[in-house]
């Protein structure tokens, strides 16, 4: 894959509002790394491998992550994927590096990914990543969630470090088709956003918005993941 020159001024983007993960600098040859990916742990482990050499480079995470991609990223992102459809489209907004859509796709090689993504360079890393992990269930698009409004209608639409859950309702709903559902990573305050969030849940009639736990491997911190159901 080719090297761009990085943008700085948003390198650290897909490190906001991550919840530290505990444990740092697990070893691609740990076992529970292979026993907890499966089948996926091959095109995750090369993904985790590109990132390691072009992350930084590329602007998409910050020299610190390097170290801990696989606890604080890559794991993280992959704690979502047990509340998502096994089939069906699923639409990840503000995909960035690829977190969690690029591991949704290894992990749901079943289901359709698209990673909507505005940033050009951002999708050039996608697109070159996901062709390289011969991820076939992947298409990128270029844009904000608003302008693929109406587009289609996602059996499920999920996000990680992007945006509020009340601001992000209003990006995402529109997206899903009725009784499809958001499905979030969030951080400490997740309860705290579901309850400031309640206008636009209504709105959708997302009545049933709840907090899980998604844990992933012993040792780490247990992930927040927030769902709620589109209704009309």
């Amino acid at each position: 894959m080719p090297v761009n020159t990085p943008d700085r001024s948003d390198v650290s983007r897909e490190t906001e509002h991550v919840e530290p993960a505990g444990v740092d600098e697990l070893s691609s040859e740990d076992p529970r790394l292979a026993s907890f990916f499966g089948d996926a742990f091959a095109k995750v482990r090369d993904f985790h491998d590109a990132l390691a050499h072009q992350g930084e480079l590329r602007g998409l995470i910050g020299p610190r992550e390097v170290p801990r991609l696989w606890s604080r990223h890559l794991l993280n992102s992959a704690s979502v994927v047990p509340f998502l459809p096994a089939t069906g489209m699923i639409v990840d907004l503000g995909s960035g590096a690829g977190l969690p859509g690029i591991v949704i796709a290894a992990m749901r090689p079943q289901a359709v990914v698209v990673l909507i993504e505005p940033m050009e360079r951002r999708c050039a890393w996608l697109t070159e990543v996901a062709a390289e992990l011969e991820l076939g269930n992947v298409e990128v698009r270029r844009g904000r969630a608003e302008e693929f409004h109406g587009a289609f209608e996602a059996d499920a639409v999920t996000a990680r470090a992007v945006a509020a859950l009340d601001k992000l309702g209003r990006w995402a709903f529109p997206l899903l088709r009725r009784g499809g559902e958001l499905v979030v990573l969030k951080g400490r305050s997740a309860q705290e956003e579901i309850d400031a969030a309640t206008k636009v849940l209504r709105k959708f009639g997302a009545t049933d918005a709840q907090v899980h736990e998604a844990p992933t491997i012993d040792g780490l911190t247990v992930t927040s993941v927030v769902t709620a159901t589109r209704t009309r």
